[in-house]
């Protein structure tokens, strides 16, 4: 029998005493999966460019008996990145048990349409700023030893394309290849990687990125149950990635998407 049947479901999700780093957690994903893994005991440590969205997030875990700390960070500026992770690994003064890449960024539109600083953009805050961060905590993560835990966040338009979407999906589809790669090279060490890969969501990124009513709702319709998903969603499996539970899961890419792409 193992640990986790022997524990039981609660404990194999119980994360008290874990650091966890979370990126994007002034809204959205981000936000719903900070509240997630401070509910389930861990001391959050969350990232955002907006300071006053991102302190907002903190102050309401903090009110529900939680830990988490705001460190300002812009995902498109490698010092910034640099100072995020050597902020936290000085404050907890040890390595990271989980990291949580969810920020993320696009606008729709068609690809001709698409200018190069906005190529920038979107390959900086979506596969560059996630590779830069996890690749300044490994180290420490690794000598550390068995149990940490990495989870990014992709899109289901980075597994088939997407509409108006064309240099994003790409994009996410780098992020979801790194992940998986990252896995076989971190297994050795007892570390996983793992990817989320979240369908049409309700965030404001949906809604600012899609000024469209009739592609909102054509998306939506897309949806075999009818309904975007709610932010807590993606964030569930998010945490569920970092636990106990999933501890012989990696290389895995899962989507939360209520049946708009199934894989067999």
């Amino acid at each position: 029998m193992t640990k986790q049947c022997e524990l039981g479901w609660r404990e194999a999700t119980d994360l008290s005493g874990k650091v966890v780093v979370v990126t994007g957690v002034a809204s959205g994903i981000g936000r719903a999966t900070a509240i997630q893994f401070a509910g389930a005991g861990a001391t959050v440590y969350g990232g955002d460019i907006n300071e006053a969205g991102g302190n907002e997030v903190v102050s309401q875990i903090r009110e529900a008996g939680g830990k988490a700390q705001f460190v300002p960070v812009d995902l498109t500026d490698h010092d910034s990145i640099d100072r995020f992770v050597d902020t936290i690994l000085d404050k907890t003064g040890k390595a990271v048990d989980v990291i949580a890449s969810v920020a993320g960024w696009e606008r729709v539109g068609p690809f001709l349409e698409n200018t190069p600083d906005f190529w920038d953009r979107v390959i900086s805050i979506n596969y560059l700023a996630p590779v830069r961060m996890i690749h300044r905590f490994l180290p420490a993560m690794i000598e550390r030893g068995q149990g940490a835990r990495i989870v990014t966040v992709a899109s289901d338009a980075g597994r088939v394309g997407s509409m108006g979407e064309t240099f994003y999906s790409g994009s996410k589809g780098a992020i979801i290849a790194f992940t998986k790669s990252l896995a076989r090279e971190t297994a050795r060490y007892g570390i996983t990687a793992n990817c989320v890969a979240p369908g049409v969501t309700d965030t404001p990124l949906f809604h600012d990125g899609i000024q469209n009513p009739k592609l909102k709702e054509a998306l939506i319709n897309a949806v075999p149950m009818r309904r975007l998903a709610k932010s807590s969603e993606p964030a569930n499996m998010i945490l569920y990635f970092a636990t106990p539970a999933a501890d012989f899961i990696t290389g895995q890419v899962i989507s939360v998407n209520g049946g708009l792409t199934m894989h067999g």
